[in-house]
């Protein structure tokens, strides 16, 4: 078992999903866990769900208030700071349809809030020792037709964790992404409606024959903020099943397709 007793860490968008998973394996690991998120009724049960070293702030990263609330709370109720996890997003994607309004939006929320709060969050962090850990995506390594926003945020969101990584190394802090593929959410029950047909339709783009769990991605981050990890900084840990390795091809091969089977 992993240990992260006595680490204090912050959790963007754990009001539900992901997020709230991600939270469940900090805290199961021994770390006393900060939950943000603009749903307070929400965010206040996963913490309470929680119970013990677990505690709520609402907060929105495109607002300077929300960052300083995530901070000022953490520090404040349990006094230091040592992991950041950037999990806050906004899906909403209308692709080319999109305003700059809708753009200004999603990129404070998925990029600038979460760069901010890096920036500040180092500050307070022990130096050496302290670790962040973006939330990546697969939807940032690949086209996706139809969308724009949230693809290009994710891209972004990676390249801005090698920066920081870089800057933040000579301090003895380290800067990772976790990037998922379809992972079990509210996102994802929307359009498969249950687990079973989640995991049958994800068996044909996953090699390992599933769509991911919240707890797949949330123990990789406990790894990531853990000292099993202490020389790891800049790079991308993929926890998606095998997705990021398949060609369009979906790893058949041409024969398949050729003869009817991937049609």
């Amino acid at each position: 078992m992993i240990s992260l007793d006595g680490k204090v860490a912050i959790v963007t968008g754990a009001t539900q999903g992901l997020g709230a998973d991600i939270a469940a394996s900090l805290h199961a690991a021994g770390a006393s866990v900060l939950v943000t998120g603009r749903d307070a009724e929400r965010g206040a049960a996963v913490a309470a769900a929680l119970g013990d070293r677990a505690a709520f702030v609402a907060a929105d990263l495109a607002e300077d208030e929300g960052i300083a609330a995530c901070l000022d709370t953490a520090v404040a109720r349990f006094g230091r700071l040592d992991i950041l996890v950037n999990n806050a997003c906004l899906y909403v994607d209308p692709g080319f349809g999109a305003t700059r309004a809708d753009w200004r939006r999603s990129l404070d929320v998925n990029l600038v809030g979460p760069a901010l709060l890096m920036a500040q969050a180092a500050d307070l962090m022990p130096s050496p020792g302290g670790v962040i850990v973006n939330i990546g995506s697969v939807g940032g390594k690949f086209g996706a037709a139809g969308r724009m926003l949230y693809p290009a945020s994710k891209a972004a969101i990676m390249q801005l964790t090698k920066n920081a990584a870089v800057t933040l190394a000579p301090r003895g802090i380290r800067v990772l992404t976790v990037s998922p593929a379809w992972t079990w959410s509210p996102a994802l029950e929307s359009m498969a409606g249950s687990e079973d047909r989640a995991d049958r339709v994800g068996a044909r783009t996953h090699p390992l024959g599933r769509v991911g769990r919240g707890g797949d991605v949330g123990d990789v981050v406990v790894f990531a903020c853990s000292d099993m990890a202490r020389f790891m900084t800049g790079g991308d840990l993929a926890v998606d099943g095998g997705y990021s390795v398949l060609g369009p091809d979906q790893g058949l091969g041409p024969r398949p397709w050729f003869e009817g089977e991937g049609e």
